[in-house]
This record gives structure tokens, sequence and C-alpha cells, in this order.
């Protein structure tokens, strides 16, 4: 029978690469390291110096003693790691190198901590270096070349008088999250940042029980905030400072936020924070695309959260542990993966390491929402969390594809529902090699569209887009970014999808927007790589390389389909009225109403119709439900995944790419394997 239990339970055994069980037992730690004594006298003696320095500030600057521990010499991600000073009656002071990180400090009542000193360690670690995680995490560890040169009285008298700042009441305003002190010990400089607690610490994480109940998608009334927009709250309305999230001590999405000064056309930022998945970190990136750098940020910090989030559960743990036939055998509904796309036996013969999907094999399972439906369903946990640990569980690589977050629920299920239809429609598109209508964007009642449009003309760039609409009555653009001269760096790609075309065209010129202005001089600077893949689309591997490939100017005949091939005579394009009007040859879209759910009703309505399911599971973090915010997962089972990777295309497997463009009434037959487009798809 399936097994069903909590987290940590005996009866399932952890996964490798988990939070909670990264290391066996034997993994070397600094704690049993040779040159423990060596850190051990510097924590003994700053630890000294900090007691007298707190006993001359007075009787009140000494009620809780400091806490003083080395960072950097053991895993903080390991939940065996002893670690004192986990009670509400210490100073946590930490240090390295030259630094100091003071806090978090105990709540006003003294009853408890969260964040605790578990989750500074946890955030600090994260936003390490490279070699210095490789150390902690792998096993090699750390070794001290001797006692710290900063542990000076000048230096302890600094760090006793910060924490007699707090003690005292004093302290910065920086707003929803507690501060830690980070304190130069050769300058004495002070720098305050805020602590987002971790969701997953072992100390004062507060997992959630994946419950049948808890799954329970009930969808209200969604006031729009414009009634030309998507939205329920202006993004200007969200408490949204960047340094908890950005901040070089324990920003929770990474280090810092690089702002693009070289982007002619975007305001662009772009932030990364890193996740060991089994032996190797993966970096993920996350960024904002607007018209101003204050707007990009705030973008980029809502999209790395939603990331975050994503990537694997955090408030919630999968509890189900079966195998698709028993939990059938038991008669519960549970999503079948082989609906979704499974890699091919070829794939798997080049990657034993990659264990296929069986029906009888044992995997974890979330719970969902279906909104066709109305109840819950049991969902792989690998297709909504797409890093979830347990690498050995990972038969397939899901991406954020229908991730999405909003300032209510129907918000964040309505965009996530809106990716989903798109990625499946340029897929559908692209290797099924189909002639699109052209949209005449100066058309468009934006003027920001068409001002944008001659942006990039002006910048060798001519965007052209495409009604990308395939199987649904939902709005999807393909925008090209295209160098009529034919040069390096010569087109790229991007699709939008809503019901208001407007906006999709928007979507998609924002992306082409972000990524021509720098593409030709990416693609020169690594024009030996992408030409090899040009011969040889193996090399296709990663996210980057499938839209970067296409700045090589023989891989445009790949689009030829879709643009015309050089010097051919085009089809005019067509106005929006004509294309999404009443008139003839126009296919009119969904209503639009003032209420966000009427209008995510009838998209599942409208899916339904097609014969497919709307499954939601909800991702939100509980700094994400402080905000006011919702994440989900949506899928939508037999659509079209994306894959990134050459040779991890599922959709070249599914059926339904093989169907949907006769069904639409966009062929007269069946795709064959000839009918096909032999080249990666360029979605960015």
């Amino acid at each position: 029978m399936a097994v069903e239990t909590l987290r940590g339970a005996s009866d399932v055994p952890p996964a490798p690469d988990a939070p909670d069980a990264q290391h066996s037992s034997d993994a070397p730690h600094a704690p049993d390291a040779p040159d423990a004594p060596v850190l051990g006298e510097s924590t003994r003696l700053l630890g000294e110096l900090l007691r007298e320095g707190l006993a001359r500030h007075g009787e009140a600057a000494v009620t809780m003693p400091p806490d003083v521990q080395p960072l950097g010499v053991r895993d903080a991600f390991t939940a065996d790691a002893k670690l004192p000073g986990d009670g509400a009656d210490t100073v946590p002071v930490r240090y390295y190198g030259r630094h100091a990180v003071v806090g978090p400090l105990p709540t006003p009542d003294g009853t408890g901590r969260r964040p605790c000193a578990r989750c500074l360690e946890r955030r600090w670690q994260a936003v390490r270096s490279v070699a210095l995680r490789e150390a902690l995490e792998l096993g090699s560890g750390t070794r001290a070349a001797g006692p710290s040169p900063y542990v000076t009285p000048f230096a302890a008298e600094a760090v006793a008088g910060v924490i007699a700042a707090r003690m005292a009441g004093g302290g910065p305003d920086i707003g929803a999250f507690p501060a830690v002190h980070l304190v130069d010990l050769q300058t004495l400089a002070v720098r305050h940042y805020p602590l987002v607690p971790d969701p997953e610490c072992p100390g004062c994480g507060q997992p959630e029980p994946d419950s049948d109940e808890a799954a329970v998608i009930t969808l209200k009334p969604a006031p729009k905030l414009r009634p030309d927009g998507f939205r329920v709250r202006d993004l200007r309305d969200y408490e949204l400072p960047v340094e908890p999230y950005a901040n070089p001590v324990c920003g929770s999405l990474g280090p810092s936020v690089v702002h693009d000064v070289s982007s002619t056309s975007t305001s662009a930022t772009i932030g990364c924070f890193s996740l060991r998945s089994g032996p190797y970190l993966r970096e993920t990136f996350w960024g904002g695309h607007a018209d101003t750098f204050a707007d990009s940020v705030r973008i980029g910090v809502l999209e790395g959260l939603e990331r975050y989030a994503g990537m694997r559960p955090r408030a919630r743990y999968a509890q189900v542990h079966a195998a698709l036939d028993t939990l059938r055998a038991e008669g519960r509904a549970a999503l079948d993966p082989r609906v979704c796309g499974l890699y091919s036996d070829a794939f798997h013969r080049a990657n034993p390491r990659v264990r296929p999907f069986t029906p009888d094999r044992e995997i974890p399972w979330v719970r969902g929402w279906s909104l066709r439906d109305g109840h819950t369903v049991l969902v792989p946990e690998v297709l909504t969390y797409y890093h979830a640990p347990g690498l050995e569980n990972r038969f397939v690589q899901e991406s954020s594809n229908g991730c999405a977050s909003g300032g209510a629920l129907e918000e964040a299920v309505y965009f996530g529902l809106m990716e989903v239809v798109e990625r499946d429609a340029f897929l559908l598109s692209w290797y099924g090699r189909a002639a699109l209508p052209e949209i005449d964007p100066r058309t468009s009642r934006r003027p920001a569209t068409r001002q944008m449009v001659d942006r990039l003309e002006m910048y060798g760039y001519e965007a052209r887009f495409f009604d990308t609409r395939i199987t649904f009555p939902v709005p999807v653009v393909t925008g090209v970014a295209v160098r009529p001269d034919g040069g390096p760096g010569r087109m790229c790609f991007g699709a939008g999808a809503g019901l208001d075309p407007e906006a999709a065209l928007a979507g998609a010129l924002c992306e082409i927007a972000t990524d021509a202005v720098n593409l030709q001089g990416r693609t020169e600077r690594d024009e030996k790589r992408l030409r090899a893949m040009a011969t040889d689309f193996a090399k296709v591997e990663a996210l980057h390389d499938h839209p970067l490939a296409y700045g090589i100017p023989e891989m445009g005949d790949h689009a030829d389909f879709l643009l015309g091939a050089p010097g051919s005579v085009r089809p005019p394009a067509r106005s929006f009225d004509e294309l999404y009007g009443d008139g003839p040859g126009g296919r009119p879209v969904l209503p639009v109403s003032d209420d966000l759910r009427e209008d995510l009703l009838r998209c599942v309505d409208a899916v339904a119709a097609a014969g497919f399911d709307v499954v939601v599971v909800d991702q939100t973090m509980p700094e994400q439900r402080d905000l006011g915010l919702t994440t989900v997962s949506v899928i939508v089972p037999g659509l079209l995944p994306i894959d990134f990777g050459w040779t991890r295309q599922r959709a070249l497997g599914m059926p339904r790419l093989r169907t949907a463009l006769r069904e639409a009434g966009l062929r007269s037959a069946d795709l064959t394997d000839a009918d096909l487009n032999p080249a990666p798809h360029p979605f960015p």
C-alpha cells in the first residue's frame, strides 16, 4: 500500500541530496578536524573579550551571554550539526575572516526567536563562494591557517557596543524582518541586513502537513486593479525592499542584484542564487525588465521568490511515497507522468543514471487540486518542484513552466495557466513548422508598443509577431527580433499569452527587446561554441544554448517556415482588429470581465472543453504569504512540456505534437517525423 508519513520518519529513507541528509554520518566536519583547537582558542578569546566589554556597558547588557561560533567550519545544511545556543537565552555572534555577525536577537518577549541562529548560518552559507560551499557541503572541510588575527580587544569592544545598543532597545528600522549586524573587525564599520527566516531551518522552521484539506483550491471573487489588466494589486503596493532578499551576508535570493546599465532597451536587473542538486551547485537567475530600475528590481524579487518556491518544497513536504499502480489499486486520483511526457529510450541509454519512470516504481507525490473535476489529485513531486531533493527520483528535469505568483490565488493560477498554454503553442508551431498569421505591431493601440518596435529598428532589428493560437481561444503571440542583413546575432525569440492580445504581444516584445540589444556581442564572444551547436544539435545542452544558437546566421534558416526565406514575398501582416475581431477571417477571443476569477474560469472551461484538466499545486512559502503573495504550479497534463537540451525534448515523442495542428485546422493530416522541424526550439 502507499506509504504516507511525516518528513524525516524512519520508514522513508531521506534522499542523498536533501537538505536534511546531504552527507553520510562519517563525512568530515570542522569540529572534528585537527585544527579545531586553533579556532577554539579564537572563539574562546572572542567570547571572553565580549563578556568583559559587555560588563563595561552595565547590567542590562549582560542579561544574555554572547554565543560565539565560527562560520565556514561546518555544513550549516546538515540537520544533525550540534549547534550551541539554539535557545532564546543567548545573543548569537558568528565570525569569519575579518567580519563578525551579531544576531538575530531574541524576540522582545523573550519567548523564542524566528529567524534563529541556524537561519543565519544557512543563509550565510548559501551566498558564499563555490569553493567554500564545495568544501563544506561535499565533505572535504575547511582548515584554519591559524588563530584569527582580527580577534582583538578593540574589535571585541566594537561588537560589544553593538550588542549593548541592541539590548538597550536601539537599532535600525529595517522593516518586517529582524536585523543582523555585520561588524568589520578591521575598520569597525557596521552594516545592518534583514534576515528572512529559512522555512527549511531545522531549528525554527514550521512545515505544514501536505493534506487533502490544505490542497483544496477555492476560487473567490478577485476584482481587477484596472479593467484592462489582469492584476489585483499594483507592483508598488507590495512591501518589497530588496535588502532582505539580496545582500552579501544573508540574502535569501543571493548576494546582490545587478543593474544592467548596458541595456539600451529596458532597465534590466539580474540576481542569482545557488542551490545544491546532488554533487553540483545549480545557479538560478532572476530579474526584471521594466522601464525603470526600481520597477525591475521589484519584479525581479517577485520572480526570484517564485523560483525559490518552485524548486523544491519548503513549507510542505511530500508525505506519500508510492507506485502509481499502488495508488490506482487503492482508488486514489493520481496524475500519470507518462501523460506529461517522458524522455526517449535513447536518452536513458546515454544517461543510465537517470532511471526511467515505471508505474510500479515508488516515487514521492504531493497533493494538487483539479480545477476541472473539483477534487484532490496526487502529483509526482518532480513534475511540480523542479529541483526536488533526491536525484534518484528525478526521472525528468522539469522547469519553472507553469509556476506563477500573484496578489491573489486567482491571479497566480491565471498567469500560471497562461504560461503553460504559451509554451505548448510555441512548441507546436516550432516543431510543427506551422505557417502563422503575422500581426502588424503598428496597429497596436499602445504607444509604448509602437515606440519599442521603432527603437529595435534603430538598433538594427526588425520586430515581427505571429498569432500562435493553436488549440485554445487564448491569444498567444510569438515575437522575433531579426537582423535584416542576416549578420551575427541574427535573431531571437520570445512569447506572450493572455486574454488581451495587446498584452500578449507586449510580453513577447519585452523578451525580444531585452535580448536583441546584446545578442550580437554575446554571439561573437561565444561564436566557436555556438557554431559547434549549429552542426551538432547534441551540443545544445542548457537553457541559454537554445536562444543563443540562433545568433549564428545559418541557424536562422530553420525559422524560414515562420519568417519566410530571405528575399521571398511576405504575406501582408494583419491588424489586431482583423485577427482578433468578429470580421471575416478573425478568430474572436474569450470575453474579459472586471473580475479575474471569471476570466480564469472561462479559460479553465476552454481547456476542459478541449479534453484537458488544469491541476494546481500551492507552492507558497511563509515569507510570500506574509507579503500577500500566492505562488502556484499549474499543470495541464497532455500539453507539450518545455525542455532544455536537445536530447531531453519530451515534446518530440508526444502524440499531441503530431495531431494538434490537424485538430486545429492548420494541417490536413497528422504530422509525420519527416514533417517535424529538425532543429532545437529557440525559446529563451
